[in-house]
C-alpha cells in the first residue's frame, strides 16, 4: 500500500517546512529471507550486507542452541533469487555466542578472490574473525591472522577496495589516559594477509565509535566515526571524518589538507560540532548528542546522514562539504530509531531512516525541500542496512524484530 499524503519535515537547521510525500513514490520490492533470525540481530553500527554483481550476502544472527545465545550465518541470494545459507564455522561446529543486543551482530565483506570475511559478536572481546578457505565457501575461524592480539575489540566495519583488498575499522580497548582508539586494518587479497594501517583516532578519556568507511571513484577511503565519553556511552559527540589514500599512505581532511594520525577530539575534521547546551555525557544523559551515522560518495565528495538529538528527539541530519561542512535537517517530527543509511546515485542522495514506531522511510531532495516516502509500508522495520549496487540499485537489509524476520529489498 502506497503512502501518499503523510507529512514529513525538511529544515536548514533554522526553520521547519512540512512537505507531502509525492504520489509517484513507490515502496521498495521486499522479499523475506527464508531463515529465522535471533532477537539479538540488531545494531546500527555494523556492515552486515555486501553485494557482488547480481548476488547479495546478508550476515545475520540466527537462534542459538539455547535461550540467550545466537549462531552466525550468511544468507546468500543469487541472481535468480534463490537462497543458500552458509553457517559460519568455529571448528566443526557453527559459531555460537551469548547475546549482547546492539553490539555483537556480524559484519561481512567479499574480497576480490571471492572469499567471505566475517567479524562477529565482538563487544570488548578478542578477535572473532572468520574467512572462507575456498571461493564462496563457509567462513571458518581465522582470528589468529589479525594484528593486535589479546585486546578487546568492538564495532568492526568492513569495506572492499576496488582492487579486491578489504579495509576494516574497529575500536580497541585502552586505558582512560589514552582512550579507546579507532584503528584501520588492511586485508591484502593477493598475499592473503592482514596488517594494521594506522591508529587513526585516539583521545584521552574518550572512546571512538566507528560508523562507516567507503571508497570513492579515485580509490581513496573515507572514514566516519563519533566520540564518546570513556569507557562507553550510548550518546556520542563530534561526528568526525578522515580520508586515507592507499596509493601514498597519507591521511587528509575534507579539504585535502594533510592530517597527522591519530587525530584527537581537538584535531579531528568534525562534521557535527558541539552545539549550545551539549556536553559529553554518560548513558543517563538527556542533552544534544549524536548516535549513528553513515556516508556515501558523489565521485569523491562525501555525503553524510546521521542522527542528532535535539529537544529530546533524535532528528535526522544530512551533511556535505562546500569549502566547509554544511548541515541540514531532513526529519524532526518524531522520534527515530538508531538505524540510518545513505546512498548516492545518478538521481542524487537518498537518506534512509526509521521512526520509533517502526516505519521506514527514504528522504530525497529533488528541489529545495526534503521529501520522504515509505520504503516498506506495513512492515515493522527496527534495524536496517543499505548498499548501493551498480546492478541492483539500492539493496536493503531489513530487520523485523517483532516477528523475528529478515528481509531483502531493492529500491
Amino acid at each position: 500500500m502506497r503512502r501518499a499524503a503523510t507529512l514529513f519535515a525538511t529544515t536548514a537547521l533554522a526553520a521547519t517546512t512540512l512537505v507531502a510525500t509525492p504520489a509517484s513514490a513507490a515502496p521498495a520490492t521486499i522479499t523475506q529471507v527464508p531463515y529465522p533470525i535471533d532477537s539479538s540481530n540488531q545494531a546500527a553500527w555494523w556492515s552486515p550486507l555486501d553485494t557482488y554483481n547480481a548476488y547479495a550476502y546478508l550476515a545475520f544472527n540466527e537462534p542459538g542452541s539455547q535461550a540467550g545465545t545466537h549462531k552466525v550465518a550468511i544468507a546468500r541470494r543469487d541472481g535468480a533469487g534463490a537462497w543458500t545459507k552458509l553457517p559460519v564455522m568455529n571448528g566443526s561446529a557453527q559459531a555460537e555466542y551469548t547475546d549482547d543486543d546492539g553490539h555483537n551482530q556480524p559484519s561481512v565483506a567479499r574480497d576480490g578472490s571471492g572469499r567471505f570475511h566475517v567479524f562477529a559478536s565482538m563487544h570488548n572481546n578478542a578477535w572473532r574473525y572468520f574467512r572462507s578457505d575456498t571461493v564462496g565457501g563457509n567462513p571458518t575461524l581465522h582470528s589468529a591472522d589479525l594484528p593486535d592480539q589479546g585486546v578487546g575489540v568492538t564495532y568492526p566495519v568492513l569495506s572492499t577496495a576496488p582492487n579486491g583488498d578489504l579495509y576494516l575499522i574497529a575500536r580497541l580497548d585502552g586505558a582512560q589516559s589514552a582512550g579507546r582508539s579507532g584503528r584501520l586494518y588492511r586485508w591484502n587479497d593477493a598475499a592473503s594477509t592482514w596488517t594494521r594501517v594506522a591508529v587513526f583516532a585516539e583521545s584521552a578519556n574518550r572512546a571512538v565509535y566507528p560508523d562507516d568507511l567507503q571508497f570513492d571513484t579515485a580509490g581513496n577511503l573515507h572514514i566516519l566515526w563519533e566520540w564518546g565519553l570513556w569507557p562507553a556511552t550510548a550518546f556520542r559527540h563530534q561526528l568526525s571524518y578522515l580520508v586515507y589514500h592507499p596509493a601514498t599512505g597519507a591521511f587528509t581532511d575534507h579539504s585535502g589538507a594533510s592530517v597527522t594520525v591519530p587525530v584527537s577530539t581537538s584535531t579531528a575534521d568534525v562534521i557535527q560540532p558541539v552545539e549550545a547546551g551539549e556536553v559529553y555525557q554518560g548513558n543517563d544523559g538527556t542533552g544534544p548528542a549524536v548516535q549513528s551515522a553513515k556516508l556515501t560518495l558523489d565521485g569523491t565528495s562525501p555525503k553524510v546522514a546521521y542522527r542528532y538529538r535535539k529537544n529530546d528527539v533524535f532528528t535526522v541530519r544530512y551533511a556535505y562539504t562546500n569549502g566547509t561542512w554544511l548541515r541540514e535537517t531532513v526529519f524532526d517530527q518524531a522520534q527515530t530509531s538508531a538505524a540510518i543509511d545513505i546512498t548516492w546515485a545518478g538521481d542524487g542522495k537518498r537518506v534512509y531512516y526509521t521512526t520509533a514506531t517502526g516505519g521506514m522511510y527514504v528522504a530525497t531532495k529533488p528541489g529545495t525541500a526534503w521529501t520522504a516516502a515509505a520504503v516498506a509500508p506495513g512492515l515493522p522495520v527496527t534495524r536496517f542496512a543499505v548498499e548501493r549496487s551498480s546492478t541492483q540499485g539500492d539493496v536493503l537489509y531489513l530487520v523485523d524484530l517483532t516477528n523475528l524476520r529478515l528481509y531483502y529489498g531493492r529500491n
